[in-house]
């Protein structure tokens, strides 16, 4: 169990440094991941901005999104998120919630997310929208108490994101990468049917079937591994460290290795500095 939560650790702080990349959040949002081991658990960073979340940053939760220890550290205020949809769905396997500003267009005009693109249709259908106002009048629009959570995940039911009035969006994946994919990708839908929307043409509509067959493309092709691969290897060129190198092997698992990032624009690798000294002493040498 040690080495499946360990690595469960290493993928759920990849995962937030990811959607911060990418732009999906910054200083505030969240992913979390249920427990590997334990249904009735899940992990969540303590109270930190996602760019900054490392293995060592996790708390494990209960259900109702108490600490199982003391964490000695500040929380999420918002953890009731992901502790309520958890709770009422047991398919769901990680959970993201952001305030992109992709979304924020469509938020702020209660206009409904329309798929625009194949890739698009990760996002859904049309996914509900969730005011708070409407169950508990005016509020800080944060949701804190275990009443706002379940309410949330009620109006998830059984699709994988809702949108949250004037506030943000939810995401929910049967896993961590396919979580990270939809917030990413439905971010992308998002910014292109706003500039669709600006031309003042209607927007083309996707068939009932073509949406069930897009809808599974992650499922039937490389595109999660190739995905979740081109985001790692940008969010390490971005922090200057070394690029995992992860390569489908065919089965369920990938093989992995590491590179380093290539050197700035500008830059000369020591060693073919001294190789190119190397050469010219001897070339010196010989016309002597």
């Amino acid at each position: 169990m040690a080495d499946s939560l360990s690595e469960a650790r290493r993928e759920l702080a990849l995962a937030n440094r990811i959607v911060a990349n990418e732009g999906v959040v910054d200083a505030f949002g969240h992913v979390s991941m249920r427990h590997p081991s334990d249904p009735n658990r899940y992990l969540l960073a303590r109270s930190l901005a996602p760019e900054l979340v490392s293995p060592d940053d996790f708390i494990e939760y209960d259900l109702d999104s108490q600490p199982i220890r003391e964490p000695g550290a500040s929380q999420y205020a918002e953890r009731v998120i992901h502790g309520e949809i958890y709770k009422a769905r047991p398919d769901v396997n990680s959970v993201c919630h952001h305030h992109a500003p992709a979304f924020m267009p469509l938020l702020a005009t209660r206009t409904d997310f329309v798929p625009v693109f194949a890739l698009g249709t990760i996002g859904g259908e049309k996914p509900p929208f969730w005011d708070q106002r409407d169950e508990f009048g005016d509020t800080d629009l944060l949701v804190v108490k275990p009443a706002h959570g379940a309410s949330l995940a009620r109006t998830l039911g059984q699709h994988w994101m809702v949108l949250m009035n004037r506030h943000g969006v939810t995401v929910a994946g049967k896993n961590v990468r396919e979580c990270v994919y939809r917030s990413i990708t439905a971010c992308r839908n998002a910014d292109f049917q706003v500039r669709a929307m600006a031309l003042g043409r209607p927007l083309d509509q996707f068939t009932p079937g073509e949406l069930d067959l897009c809808f599974g493309i992650i499922s039937r092709t490389t595109g999660l591994d190739r995905s979740w691969e081109y985001w790692a290897m940008r969010l390490a060129k971005a922090e200057g460290g070394a690029v995992p190198m992860q390569r489908a092997s065919g089965t369920a698992k990938a093989k992995t290795t590491a590179m380093r990032a290539p050197a700035r624009k500008g830059g000369v690798k020591k060693s073919a500095a001294k190789k190119t000294g190397k050469k010219a002493k001897k070339t010196k040498k010989k016309r002597r």
